[in-house]
């Protein structure tokens, strides 16, 4: 019987990647050539040229790619979106200008890498949440995970401490009083007996299979094929979560034109109903600001 966690224990936990939702893995440079939109290092934008948006495959690109079959002529918006499988490209290439906008990322993220990188990186508009859920080859409940079991974690800052929370908060293990988001297994205080591995995000999908439970990242899930309203043993509630991912643009940017058609367009019933049909509770959506 799956498990689903309530407020309090998502709340608690705070991730989505440090450098790695974190850093991924890196087979994927999209093309960032002159041909698309784009923005100087200065931050200018050319608003007569189509929108140019680094955005992950799933459910990111899907999104953008339904925004702009079904919204985006009637609204006198172009985009042009690259896929990329990183976590770390998509910012760099905001930053650098060498394309306006990115989707792809959570605020526990993207504080981090702007603190790291020394970027100015800022959200735009929420649009949707992937739960962090718990999975296994082999186990049908929380309780077939007993001693000597392993269980494979992200390696990046924000999502390894979002993952043990999610554990805290399914009863596998306790951890210190103290423990933030950014927790670690050494402030795990009672592990009933489990053992972690730390993996990149991006990797834990095929790796499922060499452990007795991993914890993946709802995009990394969905790609994998997994369905994590169905398959997750525990999933986050999207209740309070802090970790909506959101259109980002180099600061100074949030003002064009087409960002803003874009923010509405990604925040309209049309969205809406594409993300809960599509995705049938695997990412929810999660319109509004963004948290400052």
């Amino acid at each position: 019987m799956r498990t689903h966690l309530r407020n309090g224990a998502v709340l608690a936990a705070t991730t989505a990647l440090a450098l790695a939702l974190a850093a991924c893995g890196t087979d994927s440079d999209p093309d960032t050539g002159s041909s698309g939109g784009g923005s100087d290092d200065t931050g200018s934008t050319d608003e007569a040229q189509p929108l140019s948006i680094a955005a992950t495959p799933v459910p990111q690109a899907e999104i953008l790619q339904f925004v702009s079959d079904e919204l985006a002529a009637d609204a006198g918006l172009e985009l042009d979106i690259r896929e990329v499988t990183d976590y770390v490209i998509p910012n760099n290439l905001v930053n650098d200008g060498d394309v306006d906008a990115n989707f792809f990322q959570h605020a526990p993220y993207l504080d981090e890498f702007n603190s790291a990188e020394g970027t100015d990186i800022v959200p735009v508009i929420n649009v949707h949440l992937e739960p962090l859920g718990l999975f296994s080859n082999d186990a049908t409940s929380v309780e077939d995970l007993g001693d000597g079991a392993t269980i494979a974690i992200p390696n990046d800052a924000t999502n390894e401490g979002r993952a043990l929370h999610l554990l805290a908060d399914a009863g596998l293990i306790e951890l210190a009083e103290d423990a933030g988001p950014d927790a670690t297994p050494a402030d795990v205080t009672e592990a009933n007996g489990l053992s972690f591995q730390e993996l990149e995000a991006a990797s834990l999908p095929r790796a499922l299979e060499d452990f007795d439970a991993a914890v993946i990242n709802g995009n990394f899930a969905l790609e994998a094929e997994l369905v994590p309203a169905e398959d997750a043993l525990v999933l986050e509630e999207a209740d309070g979560n802090p970790y909506a991912n959101f259109l980002a643009v180099k600061a100074g940017n949030e003002d064009d034109p087409r960002v803003q058609t874009l923010a509405e367009l990604l925040n309209s019933d049309e969205v809406r109903q594409f993300i809960e049909d599509e995705y049938q509770g695997s990412v929810i959506p999660a319109f509004g600001t963004p948290a400052s």
